[in-house]
Order: C-alpha cells, then sequence, then structure tokens
C-alpha cells in the first residue's frame, strides 16, 4: 500500500511530533515536518507539490487560489482552529479539496493579554532584564491598573474572558462592537460604550474581535487620536484590524502612552520593522494560541481527522 504524504507546516517550536500520537496513522501516511516559513509563495508550491495532506497552523501559510492550484496532490486541509481567513475556502471547495478545523478546549489569549497589560503598566520583563544585566536599581515607576477604564473591543467569548479577569484586577470595564448591544453587555457585566467614547474614556483597550473584510482597519489614525496620552492599545486579535501605520505615527510622537502587540499585519515580523525600534512597545511574536496544551489540543484533532479520512470515513470538524 503506497502511503499518502502528510505535511506539518510552521511547526516553529519542533515539537508537533512529540504533542500528538502520529505512529498510529504511520502505515498509511508518511509525515514531513516543515519548521520555518516559507520565503514565497513560489516556495510554499515547490515545497508542498507532492503531498496529499497539509496540517497548516493558524494563518501562518496562506493559502489563496493560486497555491491551492498549484498543488495538484491536495486532499485534505487541516487548520488550527475552525475558522482561518488566510484560506480561499471557495478555491478549496472548487478543487475538491476536503478542509477541516480543530477545536480549543480553552483559549490562552486572555491571559496573554492580561501579561501585556501587566508589562505595559509594570514594566516586570524591562525590569527583570535590568536586573540580570546588573544595571541599577529601580528606574521604573509603574502605573496602577486598579480602578482604571478597560475598553474591550469586541465581547464575544474571548472579551468576556477578559472583562472577567479584568475585574478581577478591580478594573472598570466598558465594551464595544459594530453590532454589540448594551443588552449584551449588561449581560456579561460590563457597561456600553460607543466607540468614540470608548477611545476617549478607556487608559487601556483591548482588541477581540475576528478578522473580517469588515473589521480590516476597524481602529484607524482617528481613534488613536481620541485616546488618552496616558492611555495604552492592546491587540492580541489580528494586525490588520488595526491601521499600522497610524499606530506607528502614535507610538513614535507619543500621542498615546504605548502598545502591547502580539500580532502584526505581516508574519513572521521583519527584522527590520520599525515597531522593534520602538521602546513605547512590548512585542511578542504572536504568542496567543501557542502553549503546550493548545498546540497538543489541535496535533490530536489533526491525527484524528486523518485517520478517519484515511479509512474511508467522514473526518471530524470539517468545514467544507
Amino acid at each position: 500500500m503506497t502511503r499518502l504524504r502528510c505535511a506539518i507546516l510552521d511547526d516553529y517550536f519542533d515539537i508537533a511530533l512529540s504533542l500528538a500520537d502520529w505512529p498510529a496513522i504511520k502505515d498509511r501516511v508518511e509525515v514531513t515536518v516543515f519548521d520555518k516559513p516559507f520565503a514565497s509563495e513560489a516556495e510554499a508550491a515547490g515545497a508542498l507539490k507532492d503531498f496529499e495532506i497539509i496540517c497548516a497552523m493558524r494563518e501562518r501559510t496562506p493559502f489563496p487560489k493560486s497555491l491551492l492550484d498549484a498543488l495538484p496532490k491536495l486532499k485534505l486541509l487541516i487548520t488550527s482552529g475552525m475558522r482561518n481567513a488566510a484560506i480561499d475556502m471557495d478555491a478549496a471547495k472548487d478543487r475538491q479539496v476536503v478542509l477541516c478545523g480543530t477545536q480549543y478546549s480553552q483559549d490562552p489569549t486572555a491571559p496573554l493579554t492580561m501579561g501585556l497589560i501587566l508589562e505595559l503598566t509594570r514594566g516586570i520583563g524591562r525590569e527583570n532584564a535590568r536586573m540580570h544585566a546588573g544595571e541599577p536599581w529601580q528606574s521604573f515607576a509603574g502605573t496602577e491598573i486598579e480602578g482604571k477604564t478597560l475598553g474591550i473591543i469586541g465581547l464575544g467569548k474571548l472579551g468576556s474572558k477578559v472583562a472577567g479577569m479584568a475585574k478581577v484586577f478591580g478594573m472598570n470595564v466598558i465594551a464595544w462592537s459594530p453590532n454589540l448591544t448594551p443588552e449584551k453587555c449588561k449581560e456579561a457585566g460590563v457597561g456600553y460604550a460607543s466607540k468614540d467614547e470608548l477611545f476617549a474614556t478607556s487608559d487601556i483597550i483591548t482588541i477581540h474581535v475576528v478578522l473580517s473584510p469588515r473589521s480590516r482597519g476597524l481602529v484607524g489614525g482617528a481613534d488613536l487620536a481620541r485616546m488618552k496620552p496616558s492611555a495604552y492599545l492592546v491587540n492580541t486579535a489580528r494586525g490588520p484590524i488595526v491601521d499600522e501605520d497610524a499606530l506607528l505615527v502614535a507610538l513614535r510622537e507619543k500621542t498615546i502612552a504605548g502598545a502591547g502587540i502580539d500580532v502584526f499585519s505581516v508574519e513572521p515580523l521583519p527584522t527590520d520593522h520599525p515597531l522593534r525600534k520602538l521602546d513605547n512597545v512590548v512585542i511578542t511574536p504572536h504568542l496567543g494560541y501557542a502553549t503546550r496544551e493548545s498546540l497538543q489540543a489541535h496535533y490530536q484533532q489533526m491525527v484524528a481527522c486523518i485517520d478517519a479520512f484515511t479509512k474511508g470515513g467522514e473526518p471530524p470538524r470539517r468545514l467544507a
């Protein structure tokens, strides 16, 4: 029996094979791991043209129609998560590629959001680096978040989780999104605000909406201009939701106090990107979902999906 070829993409931590029972399908599937991002679509097409199965990690490798058309053998494409804006689903359907997803047992992005807030206001990582470098004792007087106002853009499952954590820290929480209602805010125990009110009154603003054509550029220069000079912006959602050029202007001119950014318009973030050179921004390399527990859940579900597919059954969590 000829085994199908399976590519595991973007395993930057080199842990995919250790987190799931890949040997359970080795009689039917030959697995190859790619631990670095592709430099271009052409490179991805060349590397993946002979694979029947591809396991994609979030939006790290985009799959537009042009790439899907360049993969003639592809039969099964699995993405971590139940949505992926970087995959052309219509093209996958046209190509009769089976598209499946994986589910989170719990979302680790909310704790990371609070970590970015604490780093911005208390400088924990900065002071840790100074201590290890042998620099003088105490240089940074932090800001308390208790009693401050947290403005949440998007009060879905993740935004509501962040709201609950923030309230434990004693923060006042308000929220807005295009479809959010005062009734929904009341159910979540937070205040409702218009978009203008949220940007003008919040001490910290955090973004938790899904990237879509409607949310792309949702936070622009006019919104940033309404923020207090002492306020911070946190984005652990998706980079294109914020006008990155406008944010760079606000940070350079210090019209806002700073930002905590885990997601970017281009990922991986280029080494010469101007965000890397600013001292009033905390940047992390898209760590929101990147925990061992989360990755283990995704890879285990990928193995189960491949197992069902190669046995002729209906794979679970089919998206297309």
